[in-house]
């Protein structure tokens, strides 16, 4: 595992084969293929994931924090579209909030997005995204309103829409 680490490799094959372990779910609903776990169950999971490889273990826990956000604050369309994939690692999935300016600090965060028509125009960019470049869709927090936290949204975003891109991989 520590080899993962050295070589700067995303071992994506691995992470897709804990699906079949339930690792891709754990607090999604059954509805949607996942486990329904509690959250003390789960932490319980990624403090064993941990003892093999801390670097897996951290991203693990983010798809499943991507996975249980959409299940309990995305729209049925939402779920529909994405949290059996997402329990089933068929898509994976990263959590977008840090900022080149403001950190973690949500309620800093200058990212924003306007909406047009059905859809939001996203402008800014994020960092240190685990699984950046590899993933398919992202949560990610942006400014929809005023300053502050009250005017943050978290948006589901696929890694294909147009205007979406990576760009050099950080040295972990």
């Amino acid at each position: 595992m520590q080899e993962w680490d050295l070589s700067e490799e995303f071992p994506i094959e691995t992470i897709k084969k804990s699906a079949e372990l339930g690792f891709g779910g754990l607090f999604v609903s059954h509805d949607y293929g996942g486990l329904a776990l509690p959250r003390h169950d789960g932490s319980v999971i990624f403090e064993a994931l941990s003892q093999g490889c801390v670097t897996t273990a951290s991203y693990i826990t983010i798809h499943n924090m991507v996975n249980a956000m959409i299940d309990t604050f995305g729209t049925v369309e939402q779920r529909e579209k994405y949290c059996t994939d997402l329990s089933s690692m068929e898509k994976i999935a990263s959590y977008c909030l840090t900022e080149p300016g403001s950190g973690s600090d949500a309620a800093a965060l200058v990212t924003n997005a306007k909406k047009e028509g059905s859809k939001y125009i996203v402008n800014g960019s994020k960092a240190f995204i685990s699984g950046a470049g590899v993933t398919d869709l992202l949560v990610a927090m942006v400014r929809t309103g005023g300053k502050g936290p009250k005017g943050v949204s978290a948006l589901v975003i696929d890694t294909d829409t147009p205007g979406y891109h990576t760009e050099r991989k950080r040295r972990r």
